[in-house]
């Protein structure tokens, strides 16, 4: 298999927030060495699980200097920033922020408030934003996410964008929960495309089907598990056990929508982080839900 450097294990990150709802920086390195501690590769910072679309440009940016700390300790963790809008000239802006701190990649929704677009149109759209802000050794990676966006990329879609930016469009995000979708990527793009794939339960699958590695919301509470997936199949081994632990976990905390809130409510109690805020319109989580949401993960070993 032939790794993209971009391959591997990432969260989908928490944004740490104030009771006031602002950002607490002083905490987003602290939390990023604590993914990079549980075996993370890198994060995905703003997307959705980091309640990315409800804040503004100069937020974001703030997010992604403060973030930058984590490399203090730790050189060689990737940084992912959340970025697409419907904005074509905000997108492009914030991914030449992005890139200019130094990030490796970006993770670009499609412009979501035009569920009717024409593969054209998004052509169109890609291509601007490509040309104008993803340097030739740099990567974008599409957001596959039409459940939440309303909006996706079609197979010709991405088959035109990697043929016209064979470097700087580096794949997706799969987001689809679409097990059919992972094995006809495979199928058609082998590794030339990267995918990384959202959905816990389908990453062995998916990296059977030449995905390179996963971004996941639980990986912000379970990437020891993910991470065993990931390096069992990358060293030649049987990754099924891991995987078992892996969709186990997930189906716990799928039981507990929306991801953002939960998880804030769970990092806290299972590892004695800051209960951080959420920015409304998410609820926190409730009290009597995360205490059942404690005592399933204990009860299966989490760790």
């Amino acid at each position: 298999m032939t790794l993209h450097s971009l391959s591997g294990v990432y969260a989908a990150a928490l944004t740490p927030l104030k009771a006031d709802y602002s950002l607490d920086l002083d905490s987003v390195p602290l939390y990023l060495d604590f993914l990079a501690k549980r075996g993370c590769h890198g994060a995905l910072l703003l997307g959705t699980t980091g309640e990315g679309p409800s804040f503004s440009p100069n937020e974001r940016i703030e997010l992604f200097r403060a973030a930058l700390k984590v490399r203090e300790s730790h050189p060689g963790f990737r940084l992912l920033a959340g970025t697409g809008t419907p904005s074509l000239t905000e997108t492009a802006e914030l991914n030449r922020a992005a890139f200019d701190l130094g990030f490796e990649g970006v993770v670009c929704l499609p412009p979501f408030y035009y569920r009717k677009a024409t593969d054209d149109g998004l052509f169109a759209w890609f291509e601007a934003v490509i040309k104008r802000s993803v340097p030739a050794d740099k990567f974008l990676l599409g957001y596959h996410f039409p459940g939440v966006a309303g909006i996706g990329f079609s197979v010709p879609l991405l088959s035109r964008l990697k043929d016209a930016f064979p470097v700087q469009f580096a794949g997706i995000k799969d987001s689809s929960h679409d097990a059919d979708l992972a094995h006809n990527l495979g199928d058609l793009f082998g590794e030339e495309l990267l995918v990384l794939n959202g959905t816990d339960s389908y990453v062995q699958l998916a990296m059977e089907n030449h995905a390179g590695g996963c971004i996941t919301a639980p990986a912000n509470l379970i990437s020891p598990s993910l991470r065993a997936v990931y390096d069992a199949f990358m060293q030649g081994g049987d990754p099924s056990a891991a995987q078992a632990t892996v969709t186990e976990q997930r189906h716990i905390l799928e039981k507990y929508p929306p991801f953002p809130p939960a998880l804030k409510a769970l990092v806290s109690r299972l590892h004695g982080l800051p209960r951080w805020a959420v920015r409304p319109p998410l609820d926190p989580m409730t009290d009597s839900a995360l205490e059942s949401a404690t005592a399933e993960l204990t009860a299966v070993g989490y760790a």
